[in-house]
């Protein structure tokens, strides 16, 4: 089976590293293809107005001036010698549950994976942020590999990704794993921190506040709140189905 892997976090990410140990306990035809730099929430960005710079860094390794969509493609299309069997994408720092994944680099790269026909698995450990926002991949990495074999059995429908979360606890306090569906933000969490530098000119950070919340159980969001691990298929058409019928109607 050959694996190719790419992120968000950029090729020297301490996730990288994770994901390539897990990769590597599946297949040993192993190709990267990530970010020179981090892409954190790039989404599924890709680059039309520069060059992309390609850069071999080892044997099946190359880094990408873009985007993880930039990577997938030039993966596929120029520098792989065949079509790999299988895209992962990750090991992201932090979760990408919920509308996370609107935003992700990660989710991107398993996205365009996804669009070529290949099956994709974007891959992503949760933090906790209050204490201290150290990622501890040993969560991923202890579990992942035989979660994915399983997962290897399953038929990708068409259009469709599977995005797995891992909670932020050790790996024998991981309760079970979860098939869910994503949750749901609260606008609030979405934060802007103004300050301001030294010549007295405004600057600005997006983020989210650590709130607390109480998500549906069956929710992404849920699961790793209770320490388990969450798969969570999606599908790449967009299309609001309940409300065709509706507009028809209106617009007839």
């Amino acid at each position: 089976m050959r694996i190719l892997l790419t992120n968000d976090d950029g090729i020297h990410a301490e996730g990288f590293a994770a994901l390539e140990k897990i990769a590597r306990e599946l297949s040993d035809d192993v190709w990267i293809v990530a970010p020179e730099s981090d892409q954190s929430g790039v989404a599924h960005s890709l680059t039309l107005h520069d060059p992309l710079r390609v850069r071999k860094l080892g044997d099946q390794r190359y880094s990408v001036r873009g985007t993880p969509t930039d990577c997938v493609i030039m993966g596929v299309r120029e520098i792989l010698p065949e079509r790999p069997d299988l895209i992962l994408s990750g090991v992201n720092r932090g979760q990408n549950a919920a509308d996370d994944v609107t935003y992700s680099g990660t989710i991107a790269g398993a996205m365009e994976g996804t669009l070529t026909g290949i099956r994709s698995i974007a891959l992503s450990q949760a933090v906790a942020w209050s204490e201290g926002a150290r990622a501890d991949y040993a969560c991923a990495v202890a579990h992942a590999p035989a979660l994915i074999g399983k997962l290897l059995g399953f038929t990708f429908p068409a259009d469709t990704l599977l995005n797995l979360n891992f909670p932020a606890c050790a790996p024998d306090a991981v309760a079970g794993v979860e098939v869910t569906r994503q949750g749901k933000r609260k606008v609030s969490e979405l934060a802007v921190d103004a300050r301001t530098d030294g010549r007295g000119v405004p600057y600005y950070w997006l983020g989210f506040r650590n709130a607390e919340e109480n998500p549906p159980r069956d929710t992404d969001l849920s699961a790793l709140a209770n320490r388990y691990i969450s798969v969570t298929p999606l599908k790449l058409d967009l299309t609001s189905f309940d409300v065709i019928g509706e507009l028809k109607d209106l617009l007839a």
